[in-house]
């Protein structure tokens, strides 16, 4: 009769019962069966659990003691096999959540900067707007000179060479020269039309008598430099500077420093320009927020990232910012008239924005420059405004009676 023991085994599969004989000498062990050789031996079951009983009937001590040894070398490989595989899964994931992790933590530091330095901008944007006068002027022309250079860059890309033939390097260099003379020569003359068409023949000039093969191309881009980057920027010299009818029924002035300039400070040409620029931040931002809450339908293949859903939101928040600073500056007085106005600074903001992608798309750059960390170039941050200082001077001087006053 077989003698009967109990060996204490430690996590273990559960191993079915098995009565064998075998007449060859090796044995074969597997995770789901247990063939042990050399004598006939009968065993009950291996349970798996800590410090399990487990009854064992062999014949001798030393077959007790290969079936607890196998057993476990069988078990421990099936241990490191598993963590093996393991591994080899966390070394397959990890590579694209650190992937994910650090796309995270780059566009986190990309919105920081595009906010942190976005407050800048738009508190120097209003301490140069209130001082006015000269300040306005050459602020507003170092500006425009760094925007021309970057317009001409943009016309000398490959992308945009690719069809058309760029002008020469120094005609470049001083058409941007000229257009950063316009806002100053606009601010002394108080018009700037003489000095933009004597600027324009000098240049076609210069071009038409180049050494090689003038192009009509080369003219083409030029001309809309002078005009894009220099001429129309000058309109908000017109409209800050030039439109110096006191806005009477400004409550804010008549607390304002006399050091400062008093209630005479505050004009017309500088509320409209508070407002207008006010408006053009909103419509940027309210279209952004639109378009990434709602923005289902594309507006245009010009520029991919603009829906309909964002626009009709910018437009909203446009009018609405434009209705509200008009009951605080109380200018101007009517409704339909801020409405009016809040619409049109609307329409030259996406217009610019539209443009100036549209140059950026045939020379093949996502951004006009990299001045500005989180924002890009001069041009990506102004283009909202090109236009829109020419629409807010016309309608002010044209349409409203007593300036809106």
């Amino acid at each position: 009769m077989a003698s009967s023991s109990f060996v204490e085994i430690e996590r273990f599969h559960l191993i079915p019962v098995l009565s064998v004989t075998c007449p060859c000498h090796r044995p074969l062990l597997s995770k789901k069966s247990l063939i042990l050789n050399r004598k006939k031996l009968n065993f009950d079951l291996l349970l798996n659990g800590s410090k399990t009983a487990v009854p064992v009937h062999a014949k001798s001590a030393t077959a007790r003691r290969w079936l607890i040894t196998s057993v476990a070398r069988a078990e421990a490989d099936s241990v490191d096999e598993d963590s093996g595989k393991e591994e080899v899964e966390k070394d397959h994931i990890s590579p694209a959540k650190e992937d994910s992790v650090s796309q995270l933590q780059q566009k986190t530091s990309q919105l920081k900067k595009r906010i942190i330095f976005g407050l800048g901008i738009g508190i120097s944007t209003g301490g140069i707007v209130l001082a006015g006068g000269w300040i306005f002027t050459v602020a507003l022309a170092a500006v425009v000179f760094v925007g021309a250079r970057e317009y001409f860059e943009l016309v000398r890309s490959h992308g945009i060479t690719a069809g058309m033939t760029p002008p020469p390097r120094y005609v470049s260099q001083v058409c941007s020269v000229i257009c950063a003379f316009m806002p100053v020569l606009t601010l002394y003359f108080g018009q700037i039309d003489i000095s933009v068409t004597f600027a324009a023949f000098v240049v076609a000039m210069a071009l038409l008598l180049q050494r090689g093969n003038p192009r009509f191309s080369q003219l083409s881009s030029t001309m809309f430099g002078l005009f894009y980057c220099g001429y129309l920027p000058c309109f908000w010299v017109k409209l800050r500077c030039g439109l110096a009818a006191p806005a009477l029924n400004t409550r804010i002035g008549t607390t304002w420093p006399v050091l400062l300039g008093g209630q005479a400070h505050w004009t017309v040409g500088l509320v409209a320009t508070l407002i207008s620029m006010s408006s053009i931040i909103a419509a940027d931002t309210y279209a952004f927020m639109g378009g990434k809450a709602f923005g289902r339908t594309l507006l245009t293949r010009i520029s991919p990232k603009k829906t309909w859903e964002g626009t009709f939101v910018g437009l909203g928040g446009c009018i609405a910012t434009s209705v509200v600073l008009s009951k605080f500056f109380c200018w101007p007085t009517s409704l339909l008239s801020a409405i009016a106005f809040g619409f049109l600074n609307f329409f030259g903001s996406i217009f610019g924005d539209l443009t100036e992608s549209m140059i950026k798309r045939d020379a093949g750059v996502k951004d006009s420059g990299s001045l500005i960390p989180g924002h890009g170039g001069i041009l990506d941050r102004s283009d909202s405004y090109i236009f829109t200082g020419a629409l807010a001077y016309s309608f002010v001087k044209t349409f409203l009676p007593l300036y809106g006053v």
